[in-house]
């Protein structure tokens, strides 16, 4: 059997990964939100609450 590949390495494969989808879903939330005619910092302040 082979061996694993990692794109980085075994243990930032899954940070790395994380970090993307966090990023993803607050770009998609952001755009969701200009569309309804928020401002990125009113969406930063509702997101703190």
């Amino acid at each position: 059997m082979a061996p694993p590949v990692y794109i980085i390495s075994r243990v930032a494969d899954p940070i790395f990964a994380v970090v993307i989808g966090v990023s993803a879903a607050a770009l998609r939330i952001n755009r969701e939100e200009k569309e309804k005619g928020k401002t990125t910092r009113d969406t930063i302040e509702a997101a703190r609450r």
